[in-house]
Order: structure tokens, then sequence, then C-alpha cells
């Protein structure tokens, strides 16, 4: 936990609050405690949860939230991607001088000095997506949007302003519109155990631009609170008489997933091991993505054509549409002649060849990858309670059954690496298995089936649930209510 600037006394007349501020990888949460209830602030016009995403147009116009991913396929759909080639200045074959031997000016010849073709002109928009994974990178400190660089910090501002605006909101809507200003300029702000990156500052970076975003966005006093611990400081607050001497809370989410080791002392609970590593739900997706859906769209086809004359057969170049396919932000740049024109020619050929490379040609001109991993989120959730669920996407013609036994099959490396993340927080901890209490999990990707049996099997009732999307927007409120009087 750390403190940056205390919030003075609230004025008289108004009410003491904490504000909790999640800003996610994949979805951001926020919420309000007035000392006896939570409230969660309603972020989307249906959702207290909302996506963390933000979409810059070309007049530099930024919409954030389930509206920036809305506006972001909507134009890109059916749209090609034109690279044209970046100017980088004028080169002068000759000088333009007198030629003595005529007597008349020689000819100053000129060309333009043409970069890589790396600059899509037709591009309306550009948007925003995991930029939480950026935040701890030395080298990401600005960020080209149409020629102009963008300090990532502003990048995280829209969200943290939506935030503060749908707070405003909420105090109306439960009754505490007096002071509201001076009210919401404060909130603890959620962070992972461990950013994505590496090096011994890097944690500290990404606290430094999350809590300047938070400052540019109104939000004057700020505290920063672990997230894991948030979710126990919440859980404790919903339930009496807990009685544990050792807690382990486990927050898997879309894009981290962190631990935290709590041990009672003299009636409260202080932090006695942490642990998190960059992998969550959205790295469990792409493995889906690779192995469900990478062979009905032409993976490890061979491709047969005419050149120079000669009969060439090799195998089709998938690897080079891998990363654009799974990271379904930049899909769009697929869509141009370099990549449509081999599979085109490969949906020439008929049969079922045909079929595989007509659903990667969708893929592509239709900018379809996000309805492709929510088509694919959807199956995930069903499995974590039913063992067989339907993956359909009708958008590129996909319909199967996968099974819950398969599905464990498939994403069984970040299985281990999520009991080996738990081995690694109790081995820092000083523990073993036996000597914890009580098993917290958290974060959407806790509600995998397999991720509940690997702790019920280590920890046998002993395990319990905790609201997995709102739990840490909810404990970060309560401990900036509790930050207050220190």
């Amino acid at each position: 936990m750390a403190h940056y600037g205390k919030r003075p006394a609230p004025l008289a007349g108004s009410t003491k609050i904490g504000i909790g501020i999640d800003y996610g990888t994949s979805n951001t949460a926020a919420a309000i405690f007035d000392g006896q209830w939570v409230y969660l602030v309603k972020l989307e016009d249906k959702s207290h949860i909302m996506p963390t995403a933000v979409y810059i147009d070309r007049e530099f116009s930024a919409s954030v939230g389930q509206d920036a991913v809305s506006e972001y396929i909507v134009a890109n759909q059916g749209r090609k991607v034109e690279l044209s080639a970046e100017v980088l200045g004028e080169a002068r074959t000759t000088t333009g001088q007198i030629d003595h031997g005529s007597n008349l000016p020689s000819e100053a010849n000129t060309s333009l000095v043409y970069g890589q073709s790396f600059q899509d002109s037709s591009m309306p928009g550009r948007l925003f997506r995991g930029v939480k994974r950026l935040l701890s990178s030395k080298d990401s400190e600005r960020i080209m949007v149409f020629d102009r660089p963008f300090r990532l910090v502003a990048l995280v501002t829209p969200i943290i302003l939506r935030v503060h605006e749908c707070l405003l909101k909420t105090f109306n809507n439960i009754g505490l519109s007096e002071s509201i200003e001076q009210e919401a300029d404060h909130a603890c702000i959620g962070h992972p155990v461990n950013f994505e990156g590496k090096g011994k500052t890097h944690n500290n970076i990404a606290l430094e631009r999350l809590e300047e975003a938070c400052g540019h966005a109104g939000i004057e006093f700020r505290n920063l609170f672990a997230e894991p611990n948030a979710a126990v400081m919440s859980y404790l607050m919903s339930r009496e008489n807990v009685k544990a001497k050792t807690i382990l809370t486990i927050d898997f989410g879309g894009g981290t997933l962190d631990l935290c080791v709590l041990a009672e002392k003299e009636g409260t609970y202080e932090v006695i091991g942490t642990h998190g590593v960059g992998m969550g739900g959205d790295h469990i997706d792409q493995t889906l993505f690779r192995s469900l859906l990478f062979p009905l769209m032409g993976k490890g086809e061979r491709w047969q054509r005419e050149v120079d004359g000669r009969h060439v057969e090799t195998q089709f170049p998938f690897d080079s549409f891998e990363e654009y396919i799974i990271n379904w932000t930049v899909s769009y740049m697929l869509n141009q002649n370099e990549y449509l024109t081999p599979v085109r020619d490969m949906m020439t050929k008929g049969g079922e060849t045909a079929l595989k490379f007509e659903r990667l040609y969708d893929l592509i001109t239709q900018n379809y990858s996000y309805q492709v991993f929510q088509g694919l989120k959807e199956c995930k959730e069903a499995l974590s309670s039913q063992e067989e669920a339907l993956l359909d996407i009708p958008e590129i013609n996909v319909s199967l059954n996968l099974t819950r036994q398969h599905f464990n099959e498939l994403i069984a490396q970040p299985l281990e690496q999520f009991s080996t993340a738990v081995s690694d927080t109790l081995v820092k901890a000083g523990l073993t298995d036996t000597d914890v209490n009580l098993v917290i999990r958290t974060g959407g990707s806790c509600l995998i089936h397999a991720v509940t049996e690997i702790l019920e099997q280590r920890f046998p009732d002993r395990v319990v649930e905790h609201d997995p999307f709102t739990s840490v927007a909810a404990g970060l409120a309560i401990a900036d209510y509790q930050m207050q009087d220190s």
C-alpha cells in the first residue's frame, strides 16, 4: 500500500465516503463505500463493468468502453487497408547550378525518399485495449496516433474520466449530492502485485503513470492498493466472524494472476507473501483460438501454385497471419492484397480447403476477430457450469461442441502455470497447503472449473468464491474509507 497525498477532512455537513477504482487489463469497475454499504458504480448503460478500451478517431476525439469497441468494429468492417510509403525527406541528384559547357542551368533533379510502408492512410481510428500491460515499459512512453505522439498516460486518462463522471451520477442517485466535487476528488486505485514487464523499477514506472492519469482525471488525492488485498478486504467486510489465521487470496483476471497471503495478528491481518504472474483469461482465449480455430481457417494446408512456369507446393504461410488474428485490435491489418491474394487462391481449390479459407477471408475482410473472441469467452464461461458447450460463431460458419475434458486438455499449460504460482506464493510466505485456513478466489478466470478443482484438491473445504468481477473495486472503496482516518 502506498500513500499519494492525504485527503483533507470532509466539510461540515458532508458525508465521509470511500471510492475504489479497479482499472483492469480487460475491464474496469468502481465502487463507493459509506461506512456501511458498498455501492457499485454503473459505468455502462446496463452494466457496472466497462471494457477497458479507448478509441481515437482522426479528429482526435476519444470514446471509451463498449462504445469504443463498437465504433472500432463498425469502422473496419469491409475496409480495405492500403499502406502508403512514408516520406522521409527529399534527395537532389544535381545542384541546378550553371553548366559552364553550355552556359545553361543544369536540371536540378529531386526525388522523394520513402520509408517502409507502415502508414494506413485510410484508417478511421485507433483502438487501444490492454494498455495496462504497457504501463511498466520504459520503451512505451509515447505511442504514435495519426502522426501525433500520445503519452501512454493520455490513453489511460479517458477511462478514469468516465469513471469520475459516473461517480458524480452515482452520488446523486444514493443521496450524496452535498459537496460532490470534493467527495469525488479522491480514490483508492488498485494495482496488480506485479505488472507485466521486467526490471527492478518496472512496477514503480507503472504506478507513477497510473497515478498521473488519475490526477488528470480529477482524482486529486490517491492511494494505491494491491488488488488481491482489496479482494480480501471486501470479503471480510461482507462476512461476520471470519475465523481464519491464514488467508490465501487469488485474483485471476483477464491480464494477470495475483496472489497474496495474509496472517491474522492481534485482530487484524498483515501481508506475509505476494506473487504475480503475467497470465490471465486473455491468454487462455488466445490458446483456444490457436487450438480450435486455426485448423478450421487453413493452418497446416498445402499450397500448390505456378511460379515462373514451375509447379510449386509449400505449406501455406499461415504463421504470417497468426499474431494479427489473435490480437483482434490489429487484425484489420490483414485486409491487404499481400495477405488476401494467397487466401483467394486457396479459395479456388474447392472442397474442405476452400471452406477453411472462406472462413479466413470473411474474418479478415469483415473484421470478425472480436466476435470470434466473444464466442470463445461465452463457450468458456458455459463450461464453468456444464460438461459440454457449443462454440457457435455464425460470422465465420463455425459450430462445434467442446467438452470440458477437451477444454482442460487445451489449457493444460496455463493450468500448470496457475498451480505453480500458488506453490511459489506459499513458499515465499514460508507456508504449506495445510497451513492455509481460507482461500478466496476472485476474478473471471477463477470461474474456470479446472481452476476450482485445483484449489479444492489442494485446499479441501477451504475455498470460497467472492464476487469475481467486482470484489476488488469494493475492497478498494473500503480501503479508501478507512485510510481517511489514518
